[in-house]
């Protein structure tokens, strides 16, 4: 994972703080924490597949993970039940706010996904997540709760998040191509 320290994280942090706080009026600093890290946890593919069946390949599937969500089925703890749900949050909203344009390709008729609602998975998985509130997790929960609550403005926000990096990306190009010009002529 990119340390928290990263210049790359303290992007992420003001572009999320950005979206939320500005654009949307939500100022929760619990989320924007979390959705910081999120993004600045799948900068790296291998987070975003992290999970794994019993050989050891990558889920690729929100259809496969679930079958590893359950301990009526593949999960062999609550641990990892909560662990499974919280990644299927994750990895729904990443897709469904930072890439939205990645959905018909992800739910295509030939994958086992064509079924399933990245939206409403992802909400009940965040609530899932949230119903584990003893413990270690007891200060989590709520946050989960607000996740699942708020997920489509969580996926407007991280979209807003997008669109800012690629409006910087664009003038940073033009800066570049200007520079490049003038030097030229």
């Amino acid at each position: 994972m990119v340390s928290k320290n990263h210049p790359l994280a303290q992007l992420f942090r003001n572009l999320v703080e950005r979206a939320f706080v500005i654009s949307l009026r939500w100022d929760d600093p619990q989320v924007v924490d979390y959705l910081s890290d999120l993004l600045l946890k799948f900068v790296h593919m291998r987070e975003l597949y992290k999970l794994r069946d019993l050989r050891g390949r990558p889920l690729e599937e929100v259809a496969d993970m679930l079958y590893y969500a359950d301990v009526r089925l593949g999960a062999q703890s609550f641990y990892q039940e909560r662990e499974v749900h919280r990644h299927i949050g994750d990895y729904t909203l990443f897709w469904t706010g930072v890439y939205p344009e990645a959905l018909p390709r992800l739910r295509a008729h030939t994958r086992k996904d064509h079924l399933i609602d990245y939206v409403k998975q992802g909400k009940q998985s965040y609530y899932i997540v949230s119903l584990f509130d003893i413990g270690e997790w007891r200060d989590e929960a709520p946050l989960f709760r607000k996740l699942s609550e708020h997920f489509e403005v969580c996926m407007q926000g991280l979209y807003n998040v997008r669109q800012q990096w690629e409006r910087m990306a664009a003038e940073s190009f033009r800066r570049f191509r200007s520079e490049i010009e003038r030097d030229l002529w």
